[in-house]
């Protein structure tokens, strides 16, 4: 149970007390048997994914965006994960991924995440159900050094697809506004770029690697204190380029609930699976305040910007 405790005046960690938490709780949905579509539209159900997938209707949603344990030993506030055996870990996807998949409407797209330790067995898993496009890597600006290693500060997310012929992706919506740093003119004007009071900037196409992403910390309004909370700008590329405005985003494991408050910001449907209550909680009241707070640190009247270089808000 998150506990209130006295924090630094700049601090903006979500904080949730008990007796938010009795009402927050009351929202969650539960499921014992078969639903619709109806039922688990824009809801936080809390429990087991691993019990209720089953119950789940077919072919629901336009995106699902996975981010499981990764094969590391982590403690999830009480519910502990421990490391496998590479073999081992794979059996632990392929328990459930299919069933997810299921999930998945014929031309919708699945990101799933993961660190360099059990990359190999999220492309394998993904693979023999989907189709593969591209993986993405992205780097943590946050990683812990090492003597006798090189700093981890790396993740992957790979991308697939049901029908490879047939999916949704719209490129202009994740397109990164980027400094221009040796400008280039043709007749006099510039090519390719804009000349703005904050300064030269070219829109570029996204590519397969992301630098210009923040984790969250403490000062971020976004902030929790799940351990390994994915930033709301790296998941709204991913809604953006896969999820068509007023589908549909699955997460399996949503944590704190970064995937439907970010979905929700940007008029898109949710649902989220989540099997520790307490986080379930945290993903309630973020859906709250979101509903009237729908920035995104990073991203901006429809443009990405390059990590620290975004204007303040006049």
């Amino acid at each position: 149970m998150q506990k209130d405790k006295p924090r630094a005046a700049m601090n903006r960690t979500l904080q949730v007390s008990e007796e938010e938490m009795i009402t927050l709780r009351k929202r969650l949905l539960t499921l014992s048997s078969p639903v619709e579509v109806k039922t688990i539209m824009n809801r936080t159900i809390q429990g087991d994914l691993l019990e209720i997938i089953d119950y789940f209707p077919p072919a629901f949603a336009d995106l699902i965006i996975i981010d499981p344990p990764y094969n590391l030993d982590r403690n999830f506030s009480g519910l502990k994960f421990k490391r496998m055996k590479d073999e081992d870990y794979f059996d632990y996807l392929e328990s459930w991924f299919p069933k997810v998949v299921n999930a998945l409407k014929p031309d919708g797209s699945l990101y799933l995440c993961g660190d360099w330790k059990c990359t190999a067995a999220l492309y394998k898993v993904m693979n023999k159900y989907l189709t593969v496009l591209n993986r993405i890597t992205w780097q943590r600006e946050k990683g812990r050094g090492s003597e006798k290693n090189w700093k981890n500060s790396m993740e992957d997310i790979w991308f697939a697809v049901r029908n490879p012929q047939a999916y949704y992706f719209n490129v202009d919506a994740v397109k990164i506004r980027r400094k221009v740093l040796a400008p280039y003119r043709k007749d006099g004007q510039p090519k390719d770029w804009q000349d703005t009071e904050e300064g030269k900037f070219r829109m570029t196409h996204p590519s397969n690697f992301w630098d210009d992403i923040t984790v969250p910390y403490w000062s971020m309004p976004e902030n929790t204190d799940h351990p390994t909370q994915k930033p709301e700008k790296l998941i709204a590329k991913l809604i953006l380029a896969s999820c068509p405005p007023d589908g549909c985003v699955f997460d399996p494991f949503l944590g704190s609930g970064t995937t439907s408050v970010v979905a929700q910001k940007l008029g898109r449907h949710y649902c989220g699976v989540e099997l520790n209550p307490e986080y379930a909680c945290w993903a309630e009241k973020r859906l709250e305040k979101a509903a009237s707070d729908t920035t995104i640190q990073g991203y901006s009247d429809g443009i990405f910007w390059e990590r620290n270089s975004q204007p303040k808000q006049k």
